[in-house]
């Protein structure tokens, strides 16, 4: 294909994944869905398991094989953005006087996803096998099946906490400071998984590691003052600032690429370093143009894992498998947060609405999957398999905060007169510290 053939390619693409995605995004908002799961479902369609399917032709056409590096380097960058945002935006000092409950929340909503999930991967490798997976799984691959388990999405969380009017209330304070915290365990296994399982093997993982914590160190030690002084001290035009910190932050993701980690590790850190104001508030005007550039983009990332989702290649063992998976997903997400949420003070219908907060997947799943099956930790049959419970359990969620709601009304015997946000709880605004 001609470099100008290439071009007219890359651009009618463009146009068609812009236009889908968002498309989709503002159905799934219309039926109450968060607008992402919209626009994974739209990735997904455009990729082999429909449109490959239904028109082969046209989907050949469409997306011809020389385009694939430019969609995935449009695809890395939106996702370096996305995380640059999510890095800065995490504020562990939410916890407030809810410490003891959230931490709780996040350890069991991790620990117990995380033993399912891998113990599942030693007890059936026969079933695996026949998804495509070694016979002998390596560590990486049965702690990678509990890191799968065990993720929550911060960015779809909250927008359904805000949706639902629960940001005030105790269950909204306590899910989306625990989906915090969980989130930083989270990548921090998740990044030894990769360190061990995929990346450059000529270089032995402990040398890797010990290259990695050196950068994490150099980052939060030296180059936080740095940015602090460069960007904040001097007011620089926030254009320019914007520029930079983009760039910086590739520049970050560009480090952890090559230790054998994966540009999303880089992205993450370069947020987290990111100094906030002098009170520790949000910069709005490096805030909304992050959100404003990575939703605009993200849709590219959907569609290049969208092809490598290959629904026609899955047989019964692989819906089976999916079911299961589903169904261990959102119990043990559910019970042990429930559990925990309980332990820690709070009253029976609370906690229900926190474990089904913390069931939610969506986009943060998805990266890491994503970074899985890069690294060789997923055959293709059980990327699609997991890709597809990411959406099962995100789309689950909605319609089983209603059910918790209508347990609490029931629990009450008759409506009160009293204002109740829509887990049913009495919507009593909370100190979130």
């Amino acid at each position: 294909m001609s470099p100008d053939a290439m071009v007219t390619h890359f651009v009618g693409a463009s146009a068609l994944i812009l236009v889908a995605a968002h498309a989709g995004g503002y159905v799934a908002r219309r039926l109450k869905q968060p607008y992402i799961v919209g626009q994974l479902t739209a990735g997904i369609a455009l990729g082999p398991s429909l449109l490959g399917s239904l028109a082969p032709g046209v989907h050949k056409a469409l997306f011809p094989r020389e385009i694939g590096p430019a969609l995935t380097g449009f695809a890395q960058f939106s996702l370096v953005v996305f995380l640059l945002a999510v890095g800065y935006e995490l504020d562990l000092k939410v916890l407030g006087d809810r410490a003891r409950s959230a931490v709780g929340v996040a350890l069991a909503a991790f620990v117990v996803p995380m033993a399912a999930g891998s113990g599942c991967a030693l007890l059936f490798g026969d079933q695996l096998h026949d998804l495509g997976m070694p016979r002998h799984l390596s560590v990486g691959m049965v702690v990678f099946a509990g890191v799968a388990l065990s993720i929550t999405a911060v960015p779809v969380l909250t927008a359904i906490v805000r949706e639902n009017e629960l940001s005030r209330t105790v269950p909204g304070v306590v899910a989306v400071s625990a989906a915090g915290l969980l989130d930083a365990i989270g990548w921090t296994v998740l990044a030894g998984t990769l360190l061990d399982g995929g990346g450059d093997q000529s270089v032995a993982w402990p040398l890797r590691a010990m290259l990695a914590l050196g950068f994490v160190a150099l980052m939060l030690v030296a180059v936080r003052p740095l940015l602090r002084r460069l960007l904040w001290s001097t007011r620089m035009e926030p254009t320019l600032r914007l520029a930079l910190l983009i760039g910086f932050a590739l520049g970050s993701a560009w480090v952890t690429q090559a230790l054998g980690l994966h540009v999303i590790f880089g992205a993450l850190l370069a947020g987290v370093v990111l100094p906030r104001e002098e009170r520790g508030t949000l910069d709005p005007d490096l805030v909304r143009p992050l959100h404003d550039v990575s939703s605009l983009l993200l849709p590219f990332f959907f569609v290049v894992s969208g092809q490598s989702v290959a629904v026609a290649g899955l047989d019964a063992t692989s819906w089976l498998t999916l079911l299961v998976v589903t169904v261990l997903a959102v119990t043990t997400k559910i019970g042990s947060s429930t559990a925990a949420a309980r332990l820690g003070g709070l009253d029976r219908n609370d906690a229900r609405t926190v474990g089904v907060l913390m069931s939610t997947r969506g986009l943060t799943e998805l990266i890491a999957l994503n970074a899985g099956f890069q690294a060789g930790l997923l055959s293709k049959p059980l990327y699609t398999v997991l890709v597809f419970m990411a959406l099962a359990t995100t789309l689950l969620t909605q319609p089983l905060l209603i059910l918790v709601r209508r347990l609490a009304e029931k629990d009450r015997g008759a409506p009160s007169d009293e204002p109740t946000d829509d887990a049913g709880t009495p919507a009593a605004p909370v100190d979130v510290g």
